[in-house]
C-alpha cells in the first residue's frame, strides 16, 4: 500500500491546541466500521454504547515530562526528549538539533551535565550524567519535576502551560515512562468510568509506554518499506486473565485507543489465542490486511495523514470508510488530533 493512499485534507484551524473546557466534554463519532454508517454524539454518550459483559481495555501508562532544555558546550540551547532509561544511569534521547550532536560532548540540563556517550543508529544518543546528580542510578524523577516540560506534540504550536500538566495526562495514569499520552484516554473522567462500571462493563488495565514513533510520519513511498520504534508494554497476571476470560466468551472487547490495541495483539499468542502477560516489547505495525486476534472495537481520536495510526484505524474498518468518515468530520468542524474529539468504532 502506497503512503499517499493515507492522505486526506485537512485544514489548520481543525487542529486542536488546547483540550475541551471539560474534560470529557468532547464530541464523539460512533462509526460501524463494516457499513461506514455513523453518528455524532457526545463523549459523555459513550457508556450507553456499551453492552453489559463488554471489556473495556485502558492504557494506564503515565507521561513524564520528558522534554528538557540544555545548554551546549559553546552557549547554545538544545531541545532534548528524555526516552527511556538505559542500563548504569544512562538514558536514550532525542533532539530538535540531532544533526548538530556529536559523541563526547556535554549538555547541562539544570544542575545535571551530561556525557553523550554515542549516536544510535536508530537517530537517538545515549547521555550519561556525570555530575550534578548524588544518586548512583543517575537522574532521578525529581530531575523531571523540576527541569522538565509537557512533551506536547510538535502540531500543538504552543508552548506547554500549567494546565497541561493535568489535561494531557489520563485520570487513571499510574505508570511512568510515555513521551505522549494515550490521547483516547483524555476524555475519560471518574464519573464516565463510574457509569461505565455501572452497566457491568468490566475493565482491565494495560501498559504501553508511547514513545516517539507516534509523533512520527511515514517518510517511506509505501508502508511496506516504513520501520517502527520499540515501546514497551505490561499486562499483569490479573489483567491478562480478565482479557483471556472476554475471548474466551466471545464478549466484545473494546480497545481504548491505539496503544491498547498495539499491546492487546502483540501480547497474544497467534496458536493458542491466548493473551500473556509479562513484560515485553513490541515495533508492530498494523495496516490493511491485518487479521485482528483479541479487539473488536476501538475507541481512538482522529489521526494525522500519512501515520502509522491512519494505516491501524483503516486497517480495523477500511481505508474507503475511514476517509468518508473524517471528510464528514471535516465538513462538521470536529477537533483532531491529541486534544481533539473522539472516534468509536464497532
Amino acid at each position: 500500500m502506497e503512503t499517499k493512499d493515507l492522505y486526506f485534507d485537512l485544514p489548520d484551524e481543525l487542529i486542536a491546541q488546547y483540550p475541551a473546557d471539560r474534560r470529557g466534554n468532547d464530541r464523539l463519532l460512533a462509526v460501524n466500521r463494516r457499513t461506514g454508517k455513523y453518528e455524532d454524539m457526545r463523549f459523555c454518550d459513550f457508556p450507553s454504547l456499551l453492552e453489559p459483559g463488554c471489556l473495556l481495555v485502558l492504557n494506564e501508562s503515565k507521561v513524564r515530562k520528558a522534554r528538557v532544555f540544555a545548554s551546549t558546550e559553546n552557549g547554545g540551547k538544545v531541545e532534548l526528549l528524555f526516552l527511556s532509561p538505559e542500563s548504569g544511569g544512562a538514558w536514550r534521547v532525542t533532539s530538535n538539533r540531532l544533526k548538530k550532536r556529536k559523541a563526547g560532548e556535554t549538555l547541562v540540563a539544570g544542575k545535571v551535565a551530561f556525557k553523550l556517550l554515542r549516536i544510535n543508529d536508530d537517530g537517538t544518543f545515549c547521555l550519561m550524567p556525570v555530575s550534578g546528580t548524588d544518586s548512583p542510578e543517575g537522574i532521578r524523577e525529581d530531575f523531571f519535576l523540576e527541569n522538565g516540560h509537557v512533551p506536547l506534540p510538535p502540531y500543538i504550536k504552543r508552548e506547554d502551560e500549567f494546565s497541561d500538566e493535568n489535561r494531557y495526562q489520563t485520570v487513571y495514569a499510574k505508570n511512568l515512562g510515555s513521551v505522549a499520552s494515550p490521547t483516547a484516554g483524555l476524555h475519560y473522567t471518574k464519573e464516565i468510568l463510574d457509569n461505565i462500571r455501572a452497566r457491568g462493563v468490566e475493565i482491565a488495565f494495560v501498559t504501553l509506554h508511547v514513545g516517539m514513533g507516534t509523533f512520527l510520519p511515514i517518510r517511506s513511498q509505501t508502508l511496506e518499506d516504513h520501520r517502527m520504534h520499540s515501546e514497551d508494554y505490561e499486562i499483569t497476571p490479573d489483567n491478562a486473565a480478565l482479557i483471556n476470560s472476554a475471548i474466551a466468551a466471545k464478549t466484545p472487547i473494546i480497545a481504548s485507543g491505539t496503544t491498547s490495541l498495539r499491546c492487546l495483539e502483540s501480547a497474544c499468542d497467534a496458536s493458542s489465542g491466548i493473551v500473556r502477560s509479562g513484560l515485553s516489547s513490541t515495533s508492530i505495525f498494523i495496516t490493511p490486511g491485518y487479521e485482528f486476534k483479541v479487539a473488536n472495537r476501538l475507541l481512538t481520536n482522529f489521526h494525522t495523514p500519512y501515520s502509522t495510526l491512519m494505516a491501524l484505524v483503516a486497517a480495523f474498518s477500511s481505508l474507503d470508510i475511514v476517509k468518508s468518515a473524517y471528510e464528514h468530520a471535516v465538513k462538521e468542524k470536529y477537533r483532531f488530533f491529541s486534544y481533539g474529539d473522539a472516534t468509536y468504532w464497532y
